[in-house]
Formats: structure tokens, C-alpha cells, sequence
């Protein structure tokens, strides 16, 4: 199981590169000493500078844009591959591989069935709301996944069906982890930056609100 969770974190830390690279064009802004905001447990670090006041970290926490920082986010995503991710997979896979079926066609109709209709509805919820979580953000889950849970779920149905139609049927049991991981790259990339798109339209949807909020506290 350790090979299985090192390769779905490198996996899932790497679609986040791309999507920060490719997708997104950060550029430099994706570096180690990029702030880093890890709200989850509350603490404020720069990697190559020094803050001197809580204020200044404030300042900075507002134009990153809160738990976003490049290099939070791809630690984030890591994490999750490999201490989430990885485990339920490599038991997932044990558990199909182990079922008999009478047939090979009823072997690859029952386990794509299985596969797709009942672990995928769950890992897709699963996914934006640990990510809400890890960005210490767990009120935020529900709306997030209520945003992004149906176009993902198409959208992995149109990837991840001709892929385990092919991995179930040719692709010798022992290599079906390998198989999905080198298409999870590119369907992590997407995840990433999915994620990252309706983390920053709801961060856009709560400024309205914090605004008021600042403009009231400054009267008082």
C-alpha cells in the first residue's frame, strides 16, 4: 500500500503544478517561498522572509487570497493523495479484483457498474469537501460541493468510463492502480484547478459581506 499512497500523492501534487502552470499561468508565483497560509491550524509562515506584525500578515492573507497560496494549496493536494486518496483506493481496488464473476464481460460490467456508480458519487463529494476542510474552511464544504458536484461527476464519467472499460478488461489486475493513476495526472489537473475556481468565487461571494462588516466596525 505505501508505493500505491507515494504514487497518488506525487500524482496528485503534480496535477496541481500543471494546473497552476499550465492552466492558470502562475508562474513564479508557484515557488517555496511563496507565503504560506495553512488555516487549518491557524498559523501564518513565509518561507524567505519575516513578518513583523500581525497586521502586515493580514495585509498579505488578503492579497493572496486566504488559504489559496500556491504552495499551500499544492501541500493540500498532496496530503490528500496520499493520506486520503491513496489507502481508500488501493482497498478499493483489492476488494473488485477479489470478486469473482462467472464471465469476463459480466466481470467488467459489474466492476465498471460498482466503479462508477457507487465509489465515484462519493469520492467526488468526498474531494471538495476535504478540501474545504483543509483549507480550514469546513463551513464552506457544502456549499462547495453542492457548486461543483454535478460537471464533475459528468465530466469524470466521460474520462473514467472508456478508461476502466480498457482497465478492467485488458489490463492485467496488479497494474489497474498504475493504469488509473497515469490518467488521474490530467484528471487531477483539473480537480485542482476546479477546486481552486470555486474556492475563489466563494471568497468573491463573501466580500460583499466582509466589506459591510469592516465599514460597520470602523463606525463603531
Amino acid at each position: 500500500m505505501a508505493t500505491q499512497c507515494v504514487t497518488a500523492a506525487v500524482l496528485f501534487g503534480a496535477g496541481d503544478v500543471v494546473a497552476q502552470q499550465a492552466v492558470e499561468g502562475k508562474g513564479k508565483n508557484h515557488d517555496v517561498s511563496t507565503l504560506v497560509l495553512n488555516n487549518s491550524f491557524g498559523l501564518v509562515e513565509a518561507f524567505g522572509g519575516g513578518f513583523e506584525t500581525k497586521q502586515r500578515s493580514t495585509e498579505c492573507e488578503d492579497e493572496v487570497g486566504d488559504s489559496n497560496a500556491p504552495f499551500a494549496r499544492t501541500a493540500r493536494l498532496t496530503f490528500y493523495g496520499g493520506a486520503l486518496f491513496g489507502p481508500a483506493m488501493t482497498k478499493w481496488y483489492q476488494f473488485l479484483n477479489g470478486i469473482k464473476f462467472p464471465s469476463p464481460t459480466k466481470a467488467l460490467m459489474y466492476r465498471l457498474w460498482l466503479d462508477q456508480a457507487i465509489l465515484t458519487p462519493v469520492a467526488v463529494a468526498f474531494f471538495y469537501g476535504s478540501m474545504s476542510m483543509l483549507e480550514g474552511k469546513p463551513n464552506e464544504a457544502v456549499d462547495r460541493v453542492k457548486a461543483a458536484y454535478v460537471p464533475t461527476l459528468i465530466r469524470n464519467w466521460g474520462v473514467y468510463i472508456p478508461t476502466q472499460i480498457i482497465n478492467f478488461s485488458i489490463i492485467p489486475p496488479h497494474l489497474r492502480f498504475v493504469t488509473v493513476s497515469i490518467v488521474s495526472l490530467f484528471w487531477n489537473t483539473y480537480l485542482s484547478a476546479s477546486n481552486a475556481s470555486h474556492e475563489k468565487a466563494q471568497r468573491a461571494a463573501e466580500q460583499p459581506g466582509r466589506a459591510v462588516v469592516e465599514k460597520l466596525q470602523t463606525v463603531d
